[in-house]
């Protein structure tokens, strides 16, 4: 067996990396939150200064906070919550830093399969190393690309005998097993324990003879990155629920992350615990909902029964709710049999005995939240922890590998929710990229999702996305005819969801796909969309939209909606919040101010209008942004836009 070196310090273990491996250095380092930013940072630094070490580091998501600094309404407000949030002595990536100076060193390379979102789209170095790869497809990359080192940050027990992966057990088992499979030698593997990381067994946990070093830094310890939760608005409250409707009890459920993502979470766990007030925002948003043949076909309105199983690949704040809400609770175990004969509901009392005992509810292979989603994991019940299995990347995101008859037992009604920034009128999504080549984020597991929905006999796949967004002061429609750039096929299209309802286009000829997608757009976009598909002889020439589609704006989404919202039935923070209150009343404020003043003739009849009203109002506000008492005639019209924006958007 082997027994890892120990160490205490940082520079030690490098000195013991880069002994084992004096010629190139081929580094992985997982995702998101298992990334070792110390150790990467400590590399980095060596490396820097000696070009005999050439490193190329292999990753994803370099998680980064937002700058400390910055001008404006929009620095003050980001200063203290960034360094409260964060933590003063968060460890700042200093290859991120580099790349978006374009500054990394010739010797050094950074790809990455996925980027922060729209982080680096200025950044050539990120933009010509970015390597675009379907998830699942990652490990049989690094192999090819001579992998000999993988370094990441783990929880350990409290004699240090068990090392638990905890928040990345996606792409490490898989990339050793790939390269020992192909004939090379295992890779080095350093693990850096973080007592702040929580704590997950199963196949999460290895002996720490697993790895090869184990790094134990004293303390401080800095605090984990914590994705912001942000505030949700109509059109995602909108979207949420439709997509809510499409789930079916006794079901499989993924989802991804963000303010959509948190609304349909919110509607599902509404569904289950208020299921007349849940009826009652469906109602609102198109009283003929439950008849949809979409909704008939694979949904359903009334709470779950037996439940739903969760298996994504990103667990987040939205199972967290899920599972305390008892939606997520239908168990799988890894015997077919077993899984067959609960499906068909031959099942003994034997067998919902194993199930129970054995089971779990809820798999993924990386977890990123907010300082609240870990604690949560961190204090779990025995019970729940045991529900929650931490697998390998190749066993949540596909069928086939494993073993492809149990995943179809397990995944029963599978129903695979996953956004996207555009879509085009033929079924076409646009989810990572712009049509000029740049790479805003990655295509990660939305591929493997789709298609595994296509694969399973009962699955489904929507994409979700807004009907339209701001570009430059004016409004855009995101459902397009046609784009320069394609994440997801036409001949993948299944279900489309915005904030004006559901697109069923899975199967679909042309001209009926073209219809379905136009009705879900906003009626300021629609008639344009509809004459370019008839140019293009994809729709029929007498074809003329329905009086319905009329409906489909911002003020009547925000009329049918403001009622629910009074009453507390849709919060702007349904999964809580990362911002004090007083902070909640500024995100509004500075919000209403970017849309208010994106343009010229925005900008300077919104400073006329604050320079009229003056600064009185919300002191408290005010106070946090450090313009009670502006000193500055900068400072001064800051405070006057500041107040304006806080008495427009004041409830």
């Amino acid at each position: 067996m082997n027994t890892p070196r120990l160490f205490e310090d940082l520079e030690s273990a490098v000195d013991f990396l880069l002994e084992r491996i004096p010629g190139p250095l081929h580094v992985g380092a997982p995702l998101g939150l298992g990334k070792p930013h110390r150790l990467l940072n400590a590399l980095y630094a060596r490396v820097e200064q000696d070009a005999s070490h050439p490193l190329t580091l292999y990753t994803a998501l370099s998680l980064d906070p937002p700058p400390p600094g910055g001008a404006g309404l929009e620095g003050r407000f980001l200063a203290p919550f960034v360094a409260r949030h964060f933590g003063e002595d968060f460890p700042r990536l200093a290859y991120v830093a580099a790349m978006r100076r374009d500054a990394l060193p010739a010797h050094i390379s950074i790809e990455e399969f996925y980027l922060q979102s729209g982080a680096l789209l200025g950044s050539a170095q990120a933009q010509r190393r970015y390597a675009s790869l379907n998830y699942t497809h990652v490990a049989r990359a690094l192999v090819d690309r001579g992998l000999n080192c993988i370094v990441q940050k783990v929880a350990t027990n409290e004699d240090g005998t068990r090392l638990s992966l905890s928040s990345n057990t996606d792409l490490t088992f898989d990339a050793v097993d790939a390269v020992v499979a192909r004939g090379l030698p295992r890779p080095l593997l350093i693990a850096e324990i973080d007592p702040r990381l929580p704590w997950l067994d199963g196949t999460a946990a290895v002996d720490a003879s697993y790895f090869d070093a184990v790094i134990a830094p004293p303390p401080p310890y800095p605090q984990l990155f914590g994705l912001p939760r942000q505030p949700v608005g109509d059109a995602e409250y909108a979207i949420g629920f439709y997509a809510s409707a499409l789930v079916r009890d006794g079901g499989t459920l993924q989802i991804g992350i963000g303010a959509l993502a948190d609304a349909l979470c919110h509607a599902l766990a509404l569904r289950h615990t208020d299921n007349a007030a849940y009826r009652r925002v469906l109602a609102a948003l198109d009283p003929e909902l439950e008849s949809h043949p979409a909704v008939r076909a694979s949904g359903g309105l009334a709470p779950f029964a037996q439940g739903l199983y969760g298996c994504s690949e990103m667990l987040n704040e939205g199972f967290k709710r899920l599972v305390e809400a008892g939606v997520i609770r239908r168990k799988v175990v890894d015997k077919a049999a077993l899984m067959r004969r609960i499906n068909d509901g031959d099942a003994s009392d034997l067998d919902r005995e194993l199930v129970e005992r054995d089971g779990e509810f809820l798999h993924g292979a990386f977890y990123l939240g907010s300082p609240d989603f870990y604690a949560w994991l961190r204090t779990l019940d025995d019970d729940t922890r045991r529900g929650i299995g931490m697998k390998r990347v190749g066993e949540v995101n596909e069928l086939y590998g494993l073993d492809e008859g149990l995943e179809q037992l397990q995944r029963r009604d599978g129903r695979f929710f996953n956004t996207c920034m555009m879509a085009t009128a033929l079924g076409a999504a646009v989810s990572d990229g712009l049509e000029d080549g740049r790479v805003v984020s990655g295509v990660g597991g939305q591929y493997n999702f789709v298609a595994m929905a296509h694969a399973l006999p009962d699955g489904r796949s929507a994409l979700l996305l807004r009907a339209a967004r701001d570009s430059g002061g004016k409004a855009a429609s995101n459902l397009r005819w046609n784009y320069g750039h394609v994440t997801i096929p036409r001949h993948l299209r299944d279900l489309y969801i915005t904030e004006y309802g559901i697109a069923d286009v899975r199967g679909k000829v042309d001209e009926d796909c073209v219809i379905a997608m136009a009705g879900i757009a906003d009626a300021r976009f629609q008639q344009r969309l509809l004459d370019e598909a008839k140019r293009s002889k994809k729709l029929r020439g007498d074809f003329a939209a329905p009086q319905s589609w009329t409906g489909n704006t911002p003020q009547r989404l925000h009329e049918v909606l403001a009622p629910l919202r009074a009453e507390g039935i849709l919060p702007d923070y349904p999964l809580g919040s990362d911002f004090t209150e007083v902070e909640q009343r500024l995100v509004k404020a500075l919000a209403w101010l970017k849309d208010r003043t994106a343009t010229t003739a925005g900008k300077l009849g919104t400073i006329a209008a604050a320079l009229l009203h003056g600064r009185s109002g919300d002191v408290e506000a005010l106070r946090r942004m450090e313009l009670e008492v502006p000193r500055t005639l900068g400072e001064r019209i800051e405070a006057r836009l500041l107040a304006l924006a806080l008495r427009r958007t004041g409830q």
